[in-house]
């Protein structure tokens, strides 16, 4: 039976308040089980897990990353150690496409779902705005914040927005990064949505962790996504698979390396994996 939809933004039903300890403090939640497809650690988590641990570290005021994974995040990290690192190092790893679920499935984590970025950022919106937790955007144009954080606000009318920023495309400069990070502090925000796009977005929280004192969550095309800006893929073709056909179909000069090099090749070489992991020890031990 298809998940009933409870909003404008397309989003799952919101996640069940975190239970509280004495003293008002969230009490963690239970912990997901993890597999490693080509290598990468990709969590079994869901929406309520995902969000309410985003909201127990954001209230702990402490510095973290979240990523949001799809079949580009993991031949980036496959093709490149640094990246790589940079994904392992990750506090929470979703599996944001069904490329992925399919893989923890096929791993033994039985219970995998997707935790898609544009459905998380309004489910982490809400616990937000329930418990009066300042988010911040970096990242899109002036324009596309605009319109995200006025659909939010109306969608979560409690929602504290405390920080926004529209980066220029270029590197910045030393004097900028500082501005950028002190500007952030000075805002309050615990909650920091980072829409900069794979790999720059991974790169730019694991550079930044400690140095933000937020939860960092890199939400891709979210932004876009959420302000109207880009149709997403029909709920069928999300389910099946299939929404890197429907966004290639629409942005073929950006996303063609993308989805016709590297999808083959992630198809390829997690077949191998399968292989490897399911030939009996016997066998395994006797090829070289």
């Amino acid at each position: 039976m298809q998940q009933p939809r409870s909003g404008p933004f397309g989003e799952p039903p919101p996640p069940q308040a975190p239970a509280q300890e004495a003293g008002g403090s969230v009490r963690p939640p239970m912990p997901v089980p993890a597999r490693r497809i080509l290598g990468m650690r990709v969590d079994a988590t869901n929406y309520a897990h995902a969000a309410q641990q985003v909201l127990r570290w954001a209230r702990q005021d402490e510095s973290r990353y979240v990523c949001v994974a799809t079949v580009n995040n993991v031949i980036e990290a496959y093709d490149d150690p640094g990246y790589g690192a940079v994904m392992e190092a990750a506090d929470l790893v979703t599996p944001d496409g069904m490329p992925l679920v399919w893989g923890l499935r096929l791993l033994g984590a039985a219970a995998a779902t997707r935790v898609y970025g544009p459905d998380l950022t309004p489910a982490v919106c809400q616990l937000a705005a329930e418990h009066g937790v300042p988010v911040g955007f970096y990242g899109g144009t002036e324009d596309v914040l605009d319109q995200l954080i006025d659909r939010l606000v109306q969608r979560y009318p409690g929602l504290r927005t405390v920080y926004r920023a529209s980066p220029p495309f270029r590197p910045l400069t030393p004097a900028e990064e500082r501005r950028t990070v002190e500007d952030l502090g000075r805002s309050g925000a615990r909650i920091l949505f980072v829409g900069l796009g794979t790999p720059k977005q991974e790169r730019w929280m694991a550079e930044h962790k400690g140095q933000v004192h937020a939860v960092m969550l890199g939400v891709g095309a979210a932004f876009d996504f959420l302000a109207g800006r880009k149709a997403q893929a029909p709920g069928l073709l999300q389910r099946l698979g299939l929404e890197w056909l429907y966004r290639l179909v629409h942005e073929p000069r950006r996303l063609w390396r993308r989805y016709l090099y590297r999808n083959p090749r992630f198809v390829a070489l997690f077949a191998a994996q399968l292989l490897r992991e399911r030939r009996p020890p016997g066998r395994r031990a006797q090829t070289r």
